[in-house]
C-alpha cells in the first residue's frame, strides 16, 4: 500500500452497523445486489462514524443509500454532509488496488472516500479521498489524505438551488438533441435498468399512445425527499423527430416529445395529487396533470419543439417540487 498509515483512519464496524446492513440486504432478492448493498452500507457507516468524530455534521437519513428503491436501481453509497452535499463512500475489498466509482454517482457528489473492509468485516479503514473526475477506477495510490477531505469539506460552498424556496430543486438543462446521438446524462437511464422484478406497469404503459415509435426513451428516478415517505417515482421522456427524420444535425428538425410519470419500487399506483407540469422558460404553465389515487402513470399531452427551444418539467408533491430543464 503506497498510502502512509498516518493518512488513514480505522474504525470498528459495530453490531448496529451490521444490523442495518442486514436489514437493507434482506430487501433485495438478487444475491449480487444484496451483497453490494450490504458492503455499501458498511462503507457509509464507517465514513459517518469518522466524520462525526471529526465534528462534521451528517444526515444519513436523507441519503439515497438508505432508500431501498434507489438501492435496487443504482449502485449508491452516499452520505449527506449537512450544508455541503453528498459524499460517496466506496467499499474497497482487501488486496484491491483501485476504487470503483460507478457512473451514476458522478454528477451530484462533492467527492468520494475509499473505505477498505477487512476480511472479517469487523473493521474498516478509510484510505483517502478523491474528487469526482468522471472515471470509473481510481488507483488507491492516487488518493488524497483524509486531511484533504476535511479541508475540502470546509471549503465547499453550501448547496444552493436557483429556486429560492428551500423545498425546491432545479437541475442543469438537458440537451435532447444529444440523445439522438446516443449522448446521455448519467442520471437519465435506459428503461430496463430502472425496472424491478415484479413491476410490469412501467413497461406496459410504454406501448400506449404510439410510444413504440419513439426514437429515444430515457427515464430518471425522482427524489422528492421525505414528502413521498420513501416511495420513489420515475420521470420518463420519449422523443421522436416529427418528420420521420432521425439525423439530429439537420437544421429545422422538429421534435415530438412525450413525458410520463411512473411509480417505482414495485408500487402499483402513484401517490394521489402528484403534480406534473410543462412550463415555458419564463415559468408560464402550459400544461398540468395530477395523479389520482388509482393512477398507475400520468402523462402530459404530446408537444413539439424546434432545435434551440427550451422547456421545463416540474414535479410537485405537497410543498416540495423539483424542476427538470430541457433544451431541444
Amino acid at each position: 500500500m503506497v498510502i502512509s498509515e498516518l493518512s488513514t483512519f480505522t474504525v470498528p464496524l459495530r453490531p448496529s452497523d451490521h444490523s442495518l446492513a442486514e436489514q437493507f440486504r434482506r430487501q433485495h432478492r438478487d444475491s449480487a445486489k444484496a451483497k453490494q448493498v450490504y458492503l455499501n452500507t458498511l462503507a457509509v457507516s464507517a465514513v459517518n462514524f469518522y466524520l462525526r468524530c471529526m465534528g462534521v455534521k451528517t444526515n444519513w437519513e436523507a441519503s439515497q443509500s438508505r432508500d431501498p428503491v434507489i438501492q435496487a436501481a443504482m449502485d449508491v453509497a452516499d452520505l449527506e454532509v449537512c450544508d455541503r452535499g453528498k459524499l460517496e463512500c466506496r467499499p474497497v475489498l482487501p488486496d484491491v488496488q483501485v476504487v470503483y466509482i460507478p457512473p451514476e454517482v458522478w454528477s451530484d457528489r462533492i467527492g468520494c472516500v475509499a473505505v477498505q473492509l477487512d476480511p472479517s468485516l469487523q473493521t474498516a479503514t478509510l484510505l483517502g479521498f478523491t474528487e469526482i473526475s468522471n472515471v470509473e477506477e481510481v488507483p488507491v495510490s492516487q488518493l488524497r489524505s483524509l486531511d484533504s477531505l476535511l479541508e475540502h469539506l470546509s471549503q465547499s460552498a453550501p448547496a444552493v438551488f436557483s429556486n429560492p424556496s428551500a423545498n425546491s430543486q432545479v437541475n442543469e438543462r438537458v440537451n435532447l438533441s444529444q440523445w439522438l446521438e446516443n449522448l446521455f446524462e448519467t442520471s437519465w437511464r435506459s428503461l430496463d435498468s430502472l425496472l424491478l422484478p415484479g413491476q410490469p406497469h412501467f413497461a406496459v404503459s410504454l406501448r400506449n399512445d404510439r410510444l413504440s415509435e419513439a426514437t429515444v426513451k430515457r427515464a430518471k428516478l425522482i427524489d422528492l425527499g421525505l414528502s413521498l415517505k420513501e416511495r420513489s417515482v420515475a420521470l420518463m421522456v420519449a422523443i421522436m423527430p416529427s418528420a420521420g427524420q432521425i439525423n439530429a444535425s439537420e437544421a429545422k428538425l422538429q421534435m415530438e416529445i412525450l413525458v410520463q410519470m411512473h411509480p417505482m419500487g414495485g408500487e402499483t399506483y402513484l401517490p394521489a395529487d402528484l403534480r406534473m407540469s410543462l412550463l415555458s422558460p419564463s415559468g408560464e404553465m402550459l400544461q398540468e396533470v395530477r395523479s389520482r389515487s388509482h393512477d398507475n402513470y400520468i402523462q402530459l399531452k404530446r408537444f413539439r419543439g424546434m432545435p434551440g427551444e427550451c422547456f421545463d418539467i416540474q414535479v410537485a408533491f405537497h410543498e416540495t417540487c423539483l424542476t427538470e430543464m430541457f433544451t431541444i
